[in-house]
């Protein structure tokens, strides 16, 4: 999609359909909307009078101009109740706004932005830029039939009415656009096949991104990581015939900067192992490399807004599938660490590769270790679908994540790290089983990551609910949500 801003009235603005907001029973239109109504000779204004607009959340209401404007339609969207309304509603009601332009068979939107509510013109830009493109995110490149019905919008023209204000929305809008399309790259990521997105697309992928935005990257194969010492990581990717890669990519390398170490999950698709899955549902085990695909993304966006730090993105990827080189209950696995791991289900395969990427992480020395994976079905059970686990052994590091998550939108709520829990994982042959009991699953699996990050500050964000979701949110569709993304480019934006 063509986004740009121009200097213009909304109410003189030719385009093919002109956007406007408003509040459910405004006392009075104020804003873009209030002089549009002027120049319409108070059409809007007697149309939410006579109650055909009530202005409730997300609600659309599609007008033609029939030559009254010089915009050829208006489409106007509800904002609910003004003492109601933050950026979390203000990007799903730009996201509704999108869809329904879509599915119109709209190619061109205009949209004013004025400053209300206490928030300022590039807020208000980003916010709407963000929610309205990740609302029209569709996901069909493997579709061939009836593709000249595929919809999208082409063109989007931001309008300011004053010079000062477009230099803002034109921050804004560049922010907005550019975590977008990390998201896009997450989505597609995680939506696309297993038999398509294998370890080797996924080191591919990060060679291109690393080539495009001048970035170091180190692909190691299994062979160099079992010489290395990584036991567990090569245990798991040992049992696909798919060639593993640990995949390692550096933007700002070298410049003194703050480093901050960000591992993601990379399990293209999770059988279970000798510890199989049961069959119904396993085609989504294609998303268990979402944590791998977000900090991909992450790092692309990170180049694109240059922000000030050094990052080292960590990427375990293989394949979890049984075979006669599988690792097996019962086996004992040497970590990088030097600690030994018993295996007690392959199923807990993201916690062996993640071992041994959180403890490479530290030989970086990095001020902070993010990690993401989708590592338990027990987070679903305890948060839902929605909300993001999070486990840290650092306070300060932790009010990050919860402002971060405050400003995006992204639900993430903190489950404990008592020491008690570590006697679940107890092994009489080994220094930690990989699972402990029934009870309390995503605090165990925590536990069991912070014994492979010593005293660093570490997070663990365990993304499992909102990574793949069946049920469309307003600007998340079903499938790759880009979970985690958001929130690890705020952490780091507001960095300091």
């Amino acid at each position: 999609m063509n986004i740009h801003v121009e200097k213009a009235k909304p109410e003189k603005f030719p385009c093919e359909l002109l956007l406007l907001f408003s509040f459910e029973s405004p006392k009075g239109l104020e804003g873009p909307v209030q002089s549009v109504d002027l120049e319409w000779k108070g059409f809007i204004s007697t149309l939410i009078k006579q109650g055909d607009f009530k202005g409730e959340l997300f609600e659309c209401h599609l007008l033609h101009t029939q030559g009254a404007l010089p915009a050829q339609r208006v489409l106007l969207t509800g904002l609910g109740k003004k003492g109601e309304f933050n950026l979390e509603k203000w990007r799903g009601a730009a996201s509704k706004a999108g869809q329904f332009i879509r599915n119109a068979g709209i190619k061109q939107l205009a949209f004013p932005i004025k400053k209300f509510d206490g928030y300022s013109e590039e807020e208000l830009a980003e916010s709407f830029v963000t929610g309205l493109l990740l609302g029209v995110y569709q996901f069909n490149e493997f579709k061939t039939l009836e593709r000249e019905k595929i919809k999208e919008i082409e063109e989007m023209i931001l309008v300011a009415e004053k010079n000062t204000e477009v230099k803002l929305i034109e921050g804004g809008q560049r922010a907005g656009q550019i975590i977008s399309e990390a998201i896009y790259l997450a989505r597609d990521l995680v939506n696309g096949p297993s038999n398509d997105v294998t370890p080797t697309f996924l080191a591919e992928k990060a060679k291109k991104i690393a080539k495009d935005y001048e970035m170091a990257i180190q692909v190691l194969e299994v062979g160099e990581t079992e010489s290395m010492g990584m036991g567990a990581f090569v245990a798991v990717a040992k049992g696909s015939q798919e060639p593993g890669k640990f995949i390692v990519l550096e933007y700002n390398k070298g410049k003194g900067l703050d480093t901050i170490a960000l591992v993601g999950k990379g399990i293209t698709f999770d059988s279970g192992g000798i510890s199989i899955k049961p069959s119904e549902n396993m085609e989504r085990m294609k998303d268990d490399m979402s944590g791998a695909a977000a900090v991909l993304a992450t790092l692309q966006a990170a180049s694109k807004l240059q922000l000030p730090l050094h990052l080292v993105g960590i990427m375990p990827a293989t394949e979890n599938l049984p075979s006669g080189k599988a690792c097996k209950p019962g086996d004992i696995l040497k970590t990088l660490s030097g600690q030994t791991v018993e295996v007690i289900s392959t199923d807990a395969e993201g916690r062996l590769i993640l071992s041994d990427a959180l403890t490479y992480s530290a030989r970086y020395q990095p001020k902070a270790i993010i990690d993401l994976a989708t590592l338990t079905g027990a987070c679903v059970i305890a948060l839902g679908d929605y909300v993001i686990g999070v486990f840290g052994n650092d306070d300060v590091l932790l009010k990050r994540v919860e402002e971060a998550s405050s400003k995006t939108g992204e639900k993430a709520w903190r489950l404990p790290l008592w020491d008690e829990y570590l006697e679940y994982l107890k092994s009489d042959s080994a220094d930690f089983r990989n699972v402990g009991t029934r009870a309390a699953g995503a605090i165990i699996g925590a536990i069991f990551l912070s014994k492979f990050v010593g005293k660093i500050p570490w997070i663990h964000l365990d993304i499992a609910g909102p990574a793949s979701i069946e049920k469309e949110r307003p600007y998340i569709p079903r499938g790759g949500t880009g979970a985690g993304v958001r929130l690890l480019i705020q952490i780091l934006r507001d960095w300091k």
